[in-house]
């Protein structure tokens, strides 16, 4: 029986790519929780696995000539996870390209744009009380992420995923798209609504993206452990 693959995991948008791959591939996987917000990130055994200091990752024990193998960055996660069980994945070359286009866009600027739309529209207020320091940020990305929702949707408009089938870069994109959070009325994009709804009901996607959803915290919140893990999350600087 294969081992099952180590998921160095937190319940954000990028670990639920993870998980909900693992979920739709039907690998055996194993979550070990790695608390963002009290700085687990930065303990040495787990740089070892993740030398960015962030997660997801994971160490599948049964990798290539059956030896164990540890991979960093959730797209490269992905190409190696759809590799490892042969589906979501292509290995023609025109199919591929298409499905890695997407995934790259996904990495390279959904999540990072999104990303920092949730950080000055929920996490800058509690870091700062003056609003004329974050509201160009607010602007900036929100603005950002609803030309990336029109991209999407464009994208959508005569077909039902992104790249053609159902793939890892629909596994990619839909955890980061969380209308309410980023300022957005996902009623604009008709396309990418339907797509939310779509991929969103596949029982695999509502298992991964619940994975650990109890070990979630607020970083929005009042209080010590709040402020204490904003410090940690947003003062980082090389160590």
């Amino acid at each position: 029986m294969p081992r099952p693959i180590e998921l160095w995991y937190w319940p954000t948008p990028n670990g639920w790519k993870v998980s909900i791959a693992l979920e739709e591939m039907g690998l055996a996987y194993e979550m070990k929780p790695v608390n963002i917000g009290k700085g687990e990130q930065f303990e040495p055994a787990f740089q070892k696995i993740s030398p960015n200091g962030r997660m997801p990752a994971i160490i599948d024990p049964d990798g290539p000539d059956g030896l164990p193998l540890s991979i960093f960055e959730s797209g490269a996660i992905l190409q190696y996870l759809a590799a490892k069980s042969g589906k979501f994945y292509a290995t023609d070359l025109r199919r591929k390209a298409e499905i890695d286009q997407w995934l790259f866009w996904q990495v390279g600027g959904l999540g990072p744009m999104a990303g920092q739309t949730h950080h000055f529209r929920q996490y800058a207020r509690a870091v700062t009380p003056d609003q004329r320091h974050i509201a160009y940020g607010v602007a900036r990305y929100t603005n950002e992420t609803h030309r990336l929702y029109g991209v999407m949707d464009r994208r959508l408009a005569d077909r039902d995923y992104l790249a053609g089938d159902y793939s890892i870069a629909d596994m990619a994109a839909w955890p980061w798209v969380l209308p309410e959070l980023q300022g957005q009325n996902i009623d604009e994009f008709p396309n990418l609504k339907a797509w939310l709804d779509r991929v969103g009901s596949r029982p695999a996607v509502i298992a991964g993206r619940a994975l650990g959803e109890a070990l979630r915290g607020n970083l929005a919140a009042s209080g010590k452990a709040a402020e204490d893990a904003r410090k940690l999350l947003f003062g980082q600087r090389a160590r």
